[in-house]
């Protein structure tokens, strides 16, 4: 198996598991607020990378100076882009959040294919660009009003292929678990912080009703999740990347309707067609073609 392969495979179970994350974070969040949920689910994170670290002996890569602008990098804008996403969820609705973070696919391409190095065979590049058009099927609510939340969460989109440069740097000289731990470790703070500032303090009863869905957040989303999503960039693009995130809000629609149950409109089912064929374009082996 190709290690492009192994990245494919890698982020479909990804999407799995990401697809859960908005289903959850409307339990948390109707408890505790938006950023006391991210910041009780990244302490539990914390703690499981710190314990993943120590039975991995991991510990010894962070003596690695060389590792080091990368990590404080990624750190610096991981923390950057969640911090505008969760300051801009204050302004704007969750729909418009969705669809403007989904832009980070057309950074992406920007980047690092119109203007970097990093290519793409045409037919990828279609199957990305379809991909994207079913996502934004499913995702643009029938009323979009622009204010400064979306301007805040379009700063997170430009942020997001730049942290992921930077997670892709840094996994040559890591491994997952310590690039996760570490910028959990900068990062936690920083929104406590701004959780303790913007948000009420949590009741015990509230933390109580929470703590399920923060601890499937925090172990699943956080930890599982991620170390999946950086081993991904270590084997593939990150435009191809961007676009397989594509499958998240698909597979959302899916478990809500079974979970939640709410049902879908007609135009997100019908989303779910070019995402599919985007997918299959964008995952066929150029030896195939």
């Amino acid at each position: 198996m190709t290690k492009e392969r192994e990245g494919e495979i890698l982020m479909v179970g990804l999407a799995i598991l990401e697809s859960w994350f908005p289903i959850f974070s409307i339990v948390a969040m109707s408890y505790i607020g938006a950023l006391h949920t991210y910041t009780y689910s990244l302490f539990i994170a914390l703690i499981f990378f710190i314990v993943i670290m120590f039975k991995r002996d991991r510990f010894k890569e962070l003596k690695n100076k060389e590792a080091y602008k990368d990590l404080l990098l990624t750190s610096f804008w991981i923390t950057s882009l969640f911090a505008f996403v969760f300051i801009g969820m204050r302004y704007t609705t969750a729909g418009n959040m969705a669809v403007i973070i989904f832009l980070q696919l057309l950074f992406s391409y920007l980047y690092f294919n119109l203007f970097g190095k990093e290519k793409m065979h045409t037919l990828h590049l279609w199957g990305a660009f379809i991909m994207g058009i079913g996502a934004l099927i499913i995702l643009i609510p029938d009323e979009m009003i622009f204010n400064k939340g979306d301007l805040l969460i379009l700063v997170a989109a430009a942020i997001a292929p730049i942290a992921n440069l930077y997670q892709k740097r840094a996994r040559e000289f890591c491994s997952s678990e310590t690039i996760l731990g570490f910028r959990t470790f900068v990062g936690l703070p920083f929104i406590a912080l701004m959780a303790w500032a913007f948000e009420p303090a949590v009741e015990y009863d509230a933390f109580v009703a929470a703590l399920p869905s923060l601890l499937f957040i925090g172990i699943l989303i956080y930890v599982v999740s991620k170390i999946m999503w950086i081993e991904a960039l270590h084997r593939t693009s990150i435009t191809k990347l961007s676009a397989m995130l594509g499958l998240v809000p698909m597979m959302t629609l899916i478990f809500a309707y079974f979970y939640l149950h709410e049902v879908p409109e007609l135009r997100q089912v019908l989303g779910i067609i070019p995402i599919l064929v985007g997918g299959y374009l964008l995952t066929k082996p150029l030896n195939e073609i």
